[in-house]
């Protein structure tokens, strides 16, 4: 019998780096190599800040029969999630500059991002509602006990969740079915959705657009909401006959404007400007405001500039005067 020599398949070099791509890099902040031990140092202060910051707000606003209103039930879920939200970034980012060891596993990598994305959206949403009990609260104010009822308050908080983590989850499942080929090197901290794009093959158009819609939805969507209802509650405001009514009602709402600017402003620039404008420092820092910079100023800018938080502290807490006096005064 006759046999014919059949040459051999040579495997395409995408083929090879899509079979191998099994880890990314997260160069992070590698640019500054002097620097790496003062940037640990500076992050892990700033963790242990909003860590003690934030769980304080949770234990006081739990614990404390004066603080059981809608207002502080939804200061609690999102100091809460601030906890979790910083989790998902600051440990790794941690791990990543005293060990200099910044690889990462793509499902390591998947799960981080899964967890950023969801946790950003239920922010997005959240900080809504918060703009939608205020609005309430000086617009409405006679029927206010009976719409904002604990039921309501808690359907509300969930479908926050509900909503950010199912359109997260699916999300997070079509950026990693794309091929990854080249590069492994994410210029971030960590796993974002910009650089991984930019290190994916072939046509990213549809991604982007998901992307960008999503961002619409949980973004921009949200944050129009929001100035609607602080147009609202501002006129409403101005017409106030007292004087000391309407700086009390200013100074309630004033803190959830700031955190409400800081957080959008740099959500919006990162996740809705074209992929060609995207600039890897610019995203870092930008990256740093809604991740690290939000969660370390809540507890100083919400609550503990509060009255009735500072009275609370001092119930509860042995300690909590002085630590309302030194977050009092640091702002």
């Amino acid at each position: 019998m006759i046999s014919f020599p059949f040459p051999k398949m040579k495997k395409n070099p995408v083929e090879v780096n899509l079979t191998s791509m099994t880890e990314f890099i997260l160069l992070g902040f590698s640019d500054y190599p002097n620097l790496q031990m003062f940037l640990f140092i500076i992050f892990y202060f700033v963790y242990v800040i909003i860590l003690m910051g934030n769980g304080i707000i949770v234990l006081v606003t739990r614990l404390d029969q004066a603080l059981q209103t809608p207002m502080y039930f939804f200061l609690s879920n999102f100091s809460f999630l601030e906890v979790c939200f910083v989790s998902a970034t600051l440990p790794r980012m941690l791990t990543n500059l005293w060990t200099q060891k910044r690889s990462i596993s793509l499902f390591a990598c998947a799960t981080q991002m899964s967890f950023v994305l969801m946790l950003g959206n239920v922010e997005c949403l959240l900080l809504t509602v918060m703009a939608y009990d205020r609005y309430i609260a000086i617009c409405n104010p006679l029927h206010y006990p009976l719409i904002m009822n604990h039921k309501v308050c808690v359907q509300l908080v969930a479908a926050c969740w509900i909503t950010g983590i199912l359109v997260e989850i699916g999300q997070t499942c079509q950026i990693f079915s794309l091929p990854y080929c080249g590069s492994n090197q994410i210029n971030h901290f960590f796993c974002d959705i910009p650089p991984l794009l930019s290190l994916a093959c072939g046509d990213t158009f549809l991604n982007e657009m998901l992307v960008f819609i999503v961002a619409m939805l949980f973004v921009m969507i949200p944050f129009l909401l929001i100035l609607g209802s602080y147009s609202k509650i501002i006129s409403t405001i101005l017409r106030l006959p007292s004087a000391t009514g309407r700086t009390k009602a200013f100074s309630t709402c004033s803190s959830h404007v700031i955190i409400v600017a800081m957080f959008f402003g740099s959500a919006i620039i990162t996740y809705l400007q074209p992929k060609a404008k995207h600039s890897s420092k610019t995203d870092k820092f930008l990256s740093l405001f809604y991740t690290i910079v939000t969660p370390m100023f809540n507890p100083m800018i919400y609550t503990l500039r509060n009255k009735d938080v500072m009275i609370a502290l001092r119930k509860l807490l042995p300690w909590g005067a002085w630590v309302a006096q030194c977050q009092f005064s640091s702002v």
